[in-house]
């Protein structure tokens, strides 16, 4: 370990008390995405007691700030997210929320890493800017909060990173950092690990349409939304063996409920889901195959069926030239035997970390520190050093790499770097061809169906 990386972590543990706080108090206060203003507050006024000046998202959570090295260089942005999942059977959970996919460690970690930025000596040697960021609404759920905020004008997207690009709050950025906290499994004993992506997805909100009637003395004269909903998830399971393993396609929708009594035939049936997929191509292509099914299932049955389809996260590939260098990093930190990068390693998962590298070089990999199954009711933090303490250092450990010696390392990457889409905005007007709104199914006063799933 050289005295830089020494300093580095020394800075850390200066604030190590600070980070152990913060992770308590964010994870008994979790909120969903859009909604994280506790978590927002208490992170603003931490940054703001150490200095910083910071720049607000506004009417949603979230902000960001500078850390000027005094030198031109390039400019690198390190993030973390606010957002919890609603998940009522978890013991801890509050008002039915529970942060068991770890975002608020990643929180705690980022004011261990402006507190260390702040320590004599942080930023010698070093050129270019160092964009903090808090970043609201990564994980794509309650889709119909979403789409309303849209619909009101508060938010154009359903991510809260590719909502932040679409604010302005990348542009001039070069290359995109996080990590993100994980559980490292029995038998596994590693402190950091990486794969080259995960899948993107798109979100899509369903609603059959049928026509209520007593469901005991007249079912005759209602439509059943229900049945046809059932027979279109039924439709779309059987298409799952023309999927191609290639693509890693995911389909996992959930029946949101019926809005009736028993002895109601039920009118409505409202279905959120997910189109997951290596590529945007795959996505695109299958989610014609469940649209088709889904409308075939509504005349089938008599029935309407409404589509709605929203961008959601592109696929995430990160650099390999920066997974090479935050892989070297991590082993500096805690030992090579203890770091688990696969250059190869994919992840059927989706993030809106995506959505940055489709148009930068990114590397988002994980610091071990949980237990339990993420997003499952027995998700835990059992070391704070290690998801949070090891989180910070690990990332400071890789800007410094990156931005010292007149930033050698990060120019290279970002000089061989080959993104999907030119600039922020050729990416977001490539993403609007994912949105849909279509009646799929429209009957004329004879009966006859016209029908339309398609773009």
């Amino acid at each position: 370990m050289t005295e830089r990386q020494q300093l580095i972590i020394n800075n850390v543990d200066a604030h190590k008390q600070m980070i152990a706080d913060a992770e308590r108090w964010l994870w008994e206060h979790p909120q969903t995405g859009y909604t994280e203003w506790e978590a927002h507050a208490y992170m603003a006024e931490k940054f703001q007691e150490m200095g910083y000046e910071l720049t607000m998202a506004g009417n949603i959570p979230g902000f960001y700030t500078d850390v000027e090295t005094g030198k031109p260089g390039p400019k690198l942005c390190i993030m973390g997210e606010l957002d919890a999942l609603d998940i009522a059977g978890h013991p801890e959970s509050v008002n039915g929320m529970s942060h068991c996919c770890g975002h608020h460690a990643q929180c705690a970690a980022m004011l261990g890493i402006a507190g260390a930025l702040k320590e004599p000596g942080a930023l010698d040697g070093l050129c270019g800017t160092i964009r903090l960021m808090i970043v609201p609404a990564e994980e794509m759920i309650q889709l119909e909060f979403r789409e309303n905020l849209r619909k009101e004008g508060v938010i154009s997207y359903m991510g809260g990173k590719v909502e932040f690009m679409h604010r302005g709050f990348f542009d001039g950025i070069d290359l995109a950092l996080m990590v993100h906290g994980t559980a490292a499994g029995e038998g596994e004993p590693f402190d950091f690990c990486c794969g080259l992506g995960n899948n993107g997805c798109m979100a899509k909100t369903i609603r059959f349409k049928g026509k209520s009637a007593h469901a005991g003395g007249a079912p005759h004269l209602g439509v059943n939304a229900q049945y046809a909903a059932m027979l279109g998830l039924q439709a779309c399971n059987d298409l799952r063996e023309t999927l191609q393993e290639k693509d890693t396609v995911r389909f996992h929708p959930i029946m949101m409920g019926v809005n009736c009594a028993v002895n109601i035939i039920p009118d409505e049936m409202k279905i959120e889901s997910y189109v997951r997929g290596r590529t945007l191509e795959a996505m695109k292509r299958e989610n014609k195959k469940f649209n088709r099914a889904l409308t075939g299932a509504a005349l089938a049955m008599g029935a309407g069926v409404e589509l709605c389809d929203r961008p959601g996260y592109s696929p995430e590939v990160h650099d390999k030239a920066f997974m090479e260098l935050a892989e070297q990093c991590c082993k500096d930190l805690v030992g090579e035997e203890r770091v688990r990068f696969d250059y190869n390693g994919w992840s059927t998962g989706s993030s809106d970390f995506g959505d940055l590298t489709c148009v930068m070089p990114g590397v988002q990999f994980y610091a071990a520190g949980a237990a339990g199954v993420g997003h499952g009711i027995d998700y835990q933090i059992i070391s704070v050093d290690r998801i949070c303490g090891n989180s910070a250092k690990a990332q400071l450990f890789v800007t410094d790499e990156l931005l010292s010696n007149d930033a050698a390392k990060a120019k290279e990457i970002i000089a061989n770097y080959k993104p999907e889409f030119g600039s922020i905005k050729e990416y977001l007007e490539a993403i609007q061809e994912l949105v849909l709104d279509k009646d799929a199914v429209v009957y004329d006063e004879n009966g006859n169906a016209t029908v339309d799933f398609q773009n």
